[in-house]
């Protein structure tokens, strides 16, 4: 009898320890960033990308363990982007700072910020600028004191801008 309490006490602790909370399930900007799964469609693409590659959405999936796959779609065409990512919490206001290390289909490594913003609808919305650094194009990273369009020195204003929707589960 033992026994069977010991095996079913273990099984008891076992599903405990391997379930979530509901607190760990529910997502917050201010803690998670980007972590989670984002769309981007029509003119909430940025222009840069709109317009000179003719990219008419983008899917984002940015995982807790610093991997990251973006698919864009352009002309019924899907590229898919893998990698790696660092973001870095804001120490005053709300602009994290983002560098992302592409493996796949080339190597590039990009920089820049983000700003996640909650809705009055309770969903969340992100405005993203980044431009690749290596290997160079002669472009410079946005700055958190420079805000959004300070790509380049403010050169592109916003067109570079992106706004992604985060996707709930």
């Amino acid at each position: 009898m033992k026994k069977v309490m010991l095996v079913l006490i273990a099984c008891a602790m076992v599903f405990v320890s391997c379930k979530k909370s509901t607190e760990e399930d529910v997502y917050d900007p201010s803690t998670d960033g980007i972590i989670g799964e984002w769309y981007s469609s029509g003119s909430n693409v940025a222009v840069l990308l709109s317009y000179y590659f003719s990219i008419d959405s983008i899917y984002a999936k940015f995982e807790e363990n610093n991997t990251y796959l973006v698919e864009s779609f352009a002309d019924g065409a899907k590229t898919t982007y893998t990698g790696t990512f660092a973001q870095t919490e804001p120490t005053s206001g709300t602009i994290w700072t983002i560098e992302l290390n592409q493996s796949s289909p080339t190597a590039v490594t990009s920089e820049g910020i983000f700003q996640i913003t909650k809705e009055a609808d309770n969903s969340y919305t992100m405005k993203y600028e980044v431009v690749q650094t290596e290997p160079s194009i002669g472009a410079t990273p946005p700055t958190v004191a420079g805000g959004f369009g300070s790509s380049n020195g403010g050169a592109l204003g916003t067109t570079n801008v992106q706004t992604f929707i985060k996707i709930e589960e």
